[in-house]
């Protein structure tokens, strides 16, 4: 079972890095387009969008190279390989959108400010609205091609979230450019680019805490530790269970360790290495850990430790 999902793992590697190029070309490629119409169109918040997409370029980039280090087979040094590469990139990502929504938040509080004290800023809202449409469907395209790599990929997540955070912003510059053209509202355009700003940081906050989670070596948040204990007291032979750890090395690869009291007989009967692979199975059939170790102990061990953990 952990060589099939191994095996899986590395397919999935392989689909995530080729979706990450098609997206960097589909965003890359539109990238020119919304900065040429920015300037034209003396629109902030297309500057902001572009902005955000620049973001979302150097992210998808930096979400490339880690999932290509991560790929990286394990050394006698790198017990684990390289797969925290992704956790890392990810950690990046977060703190590009932390930069650009401040960046975005100055400078348009800075058109408002200026345009109270009398100071105009004229907008061309046809060529606004034109190149947001244009970004949107940049974005949705982009979006899709990441869409099935997020669920199991912390790196992949993170460009996903950019992208989508971007397809949003597309949407109010759209909204922005419409009231411009309809009503002449120029302050339309610096408000929008408040609102994307507001809509990067959460998400921003989100990718952050799960990096956080992966480096602090929490569990996951789907693994509930005391059911696993509960399945693993009640394999024929197994007296206690103590020193139970499980973190990832990334999204999508737990690990589990623990120390298994179980009854003489089971070392007097050589049926120790059963015992194992029963663990072992129950862990990955029930709970997807392809990564477990066993401590077999006699029953009483844990009395002599002189540190206990739960």
């Amino acid at each position: 079972m952990a060589h099939s999902h191994e095996h899986a793992h590395a397919h999935g590697a392989t689909a995530n890095r080729t979706r990450l190029l098609v997206a960097i070309a589909i965003i890359g490629a539109f990238l020119v387009v919304q900065v040429v119409g920015g300037v034209l169109s003396g629109s902030l918040s297309l500057l902001a969008d572009a902005g955000h997409m620049a973001s979302d370029l150097i992210g998808l980039v930096v979400a490339l190279v880690a999932a290509m280090v991560a790929a990286r087979p394990a050394t006698d040094r790198q017990t684990y390989g390289y797969r925290r590469a992704e956790v890392l990139g990810a950690l990046v990502n977060g703190v590009i959108l932390i930069v650009v929504a401040v960046t975005v938040l100055v400078s348009a509080v800075g058109r408002l400010v200026s345009g109270a004290e009398g100071e105009a800023h004229e907008v061309r809202g046809g060529v606004m609205l034109v190149v947001a449409v244009l970004g949107l469907l940049a974005n949705l395209a982009a979006m899709l091609v990441l869409r099935a790599g997020a669920k199991d990929s912390i790196n992949v997540r993170g460009a996903y979230l950019e992208v989508l955070g971007d397809l949003i912003g597309s949407g109010l510059v759209i909204i922005a450019a419409v009231v411009i053209v309809t009503t002449g509202f120029d302050a339309a355009d610096p408000i929008a680019s408040m609102a994307i700003a507001v809509l990067i940081v959460p998400r921003a906050l989100m990718l952050l805490r799960d990096v956080m989670h992966v480096l602090f070596e929490s569990a996951p948040a789907d693994t509930d530790v005391a059911e696993i204990r509960e399945h693993l007291l009640g394999t024929p032979g197994v007296v206690a269970v103590h020193d139970v750890h499980v973190w990832q090395i990334t999204s999508g690869s737990p690990v589990f360790s623990a120390h298994v009291e179980v009854d003489a007989d089971v070392f007097e009967s050589g049926c120790a290495g059963a015992l194992l692979d029963e663990l072992g199975g129950c862990l990955s059939e029930h709970f997807d850990v392809a990564h477990s170790t066993f401590q077999l102990e006699p029953a009483g061990r844990a009395e002599q430790e002189p540190t206990r953990h739960p």
